[in-house]
């Protein structure tokens, strides 16, 4: 037997064990799995194992893509618009403020420090800096989801918590999007070069289109096998095209998703044929991104990521209680209700293997570290974050805001 091989056993027999521990953990302490993919990732890369090559890497593009492009769908199916005209103005107002106020602190901490630390110019810098403020903002929604079905799915504080995510999920994916196209590689042509508004609007044009082309090649389509291949072929169609141009797969899906549940009246069975295969796409692209981690070759690289975990705290926790002071729901929410968004969830993954395919933009390590770090730090305690809000008042670490009727009606 080779040696190779015997690595390799090794390397899958202790990725299966800690696969089982932790299903068996998560069940009783709230732990959300999927950090553990991202180690295996990293035994079977070419910093460790070296079994999955660089070479081999690349050819997993088209997969990679397709995961990008299937998470991007399955957020905008969030997005249902008769179900978000019901929620409270204030809900998203805090929702919003919160976003902005996570993407300028850790963006503007990122800036400066990254300025000094490697002699970056200023427009060079703001690319990373940006990168990094909207991962920042991205929050777990499976932590959340897991405490609401333990502790009670209702009350404003989880209607809060569902809105902001979805919020924040939604700003990072366009703040990001925007970023790439603001980042696009010049054409070698005498034509104008399109700006970063014209590339925006192809990128949300090319979700929309790929959702019209939808209904116009399905209809209402009934058999939930043939549902499936067409969502499958149309993600293919849009994340491919994105990724072709140098743009996000991830908000082009977006927004073919958003498109396709407001306008299809077979919206559940979309979502359905949506989620059937979303676990084994996210931990593949888990795996993928655990695999082609590399540490920078910049001296000190460890300080931003470090900075960018201490920061995203910061400005989540103070981010929340600020817009929930500016609109006098403190009474309601509490003070301490951020403690949930800390959970970083899997967005953050694939926008970060978004990010280190690109070519434009500067220190795509110490941003994919920053990612891959902060996820594993936050994966497993994401669930025990939100339980940590909704937990009823007298159980140990519960959260101590109750809602009262007059500030339910706000």
């Amino acid at each position: 037997m080779s040696p190779a091989l015997i690595l390799f056993l090794i390397v899958v027999g202790a990725y299966l064990a800690a696969h089982v521990a932790f299903e068996y953990i998560g069940k009783r302490l709230l732990i959300v799995s999927g950090a553990e993919y991202i180690l295996l990732g990293v035994l079977l890369g070419p910093q460790v194992a070296g079994i999955m090559s660089a070479d081999l890497l690349k050819s997993f593009a088209p997969v990679t893509a397709l995961a990008l492009g299937w998470m991007g769908a399955i957020i905008g199916s969030r997005f249902v618009l008769k179900n978000m005209v019901r929620v409270p103005g204030v809900t998203y107002r805090i929702a919003f403020v919160e976003s902005a106020v996570t993407l300028l602190l850790v963006a503007g901490a990122e800036l400066l420090l990254l300025r000094w630390l490697f002699a970056l110019s200023t427009p060079r810098a703001v690319g990373p800096a940006l990168a990094l403020g909207t991962f920042a903002v991205a929050s777990a929604v499976t932590g959340i989801e897991f405490a609401a079905q333990r502790y009670g799915g209702r009350g404003p504080v989880v209607t809060q918590l569902r809105v902001t995510a979805s919020v924040n999920l939604f700003v990072a994916i366009t703040t990001f999007g925007i970023l790439l196209s603001g980042n696009h590689p010049a054409e070698a042509s005498s034509i104008r070069p399109l700006t970063t508004t014209e590339w925006t609007v192809i990128t949300i044009a090319i979700g929309v289109v790929g959702g019209a082309l939808f209904h116009l090649l399905l209809g209402d389509e009934e058999r939930v096998d043939r549902l499936f291949i067409s969502l499958t072929g149309m993600v293919i169609l849009v994340s491919g095209a994105a990724t072709y141009l140098r743009l996000s797969p991830v908000m082009a899906s977006m927004f073919f998703g958003l498109l396709l549940v407001n306008t299809t009246r077979r919206r559940h069975e979309v979502t359905a044929a949506l989620h059937r295969v979303e676990r084994p796409l996210y931990f593949a692209l888990l795996i993928v991104a655990g695999a082609s981690w590399r540490p920078s070759a910049q001296p000190a690289w460890l300080l931003p990521v470090f900075l960018f975990v201490i920061a995203r705290v910061v400005a989540k926790l103070g981010g929340s209680r600020l817009a929930t002071r500016l609109n006098d729901m403190l009474p309601v929410l509490g003070p301490e209700w951020g403690r949930a968004l800390l959970g970083q969830g899997g967005i953050v993954i694939a926008l970060a293997v978004n990010y280190l395919y690109q070519d434009t933009l500067a220190l795509p390590n110490v941003v994919f570290s920053a990612a891959i770090f902060s996820v594993l730090l936050t994966d497993l305690a994401s669930g025990r974050f939100a339980a940590s809000v909704l937990m009823p008042r007298g159980m140990p670490g519960g959260a101590e805001a109750v809602a009262t009727p007059t500030a339910e009606r706000a």
